[in-house]
């Protein structure tokens, strides 16, 4: 699409007003959106709950593989002189970090999901914001070792 073609279609698209955007529904039998809207916004509490739940059943899973993680140490012992063991211990507790983020995470988030399910009183950007403060919160780990660059 050239440049031409996109500023065409962005004057068609302002000169028609602002459309009214419904993903709940699709198009009634005639095929317009904007017909088969009924105007208000439906939410089914028990979804939000249901996706709560799920997200922080996640939990169990991550606590599985974080025990493997754990019993994969074993027997490692002293690290010192050998570089291959250190890198490995740096590994090791790199994703240990990592992997009990994730926990916290999906705890967190599954909360989150399931309060709003249980009073949806907060508004989009209230929820909005409780989402963005998990994304600062639980931002990925620094890569630990290894080449940060090609090769």
């Amino acid at each position: 699409m050239s440049w031409d073609e996109w500023e065409q279609l962005k004057a068609d698209a302002a000169a028609g007003g602002s459309a009214p955007m419904q993903l709940n529904q699709a198009p009634s039998e005639n095929g317009s959106w904007a017909e088969s809207a009924s105007g208000d916004m439906k939410s089914d509490k028990k979804a939000w709950v249901k996706a709560g739940d799920s997200v922080t059943g996640l939990r169990t899973g991550v606590g599985k593989a974080l025990v493997k993680l754990a019993d994969g140490q074993t027997g490692l012992g002293d690290t010192s002189g050998c570089r291959s063991a250190v890198a490995q211990k740096q590994l090791y507790d790199s994703w240990k970090k990592y992997v009990g983020d994730v926990s916290d995470r999906c705890a967190a988030l599954g909360g989150l999901l399931q309060k709003v399910g249980h009073d949806l009183s907060k508004s989009d950007q209230e929820v909005k914001a409780d989402i963005e403060k998990l994304e600062v919160t639980y931002k990925d780990t620094e890569a630990v070792g290894g080449r940060t660059g090609g090769r």
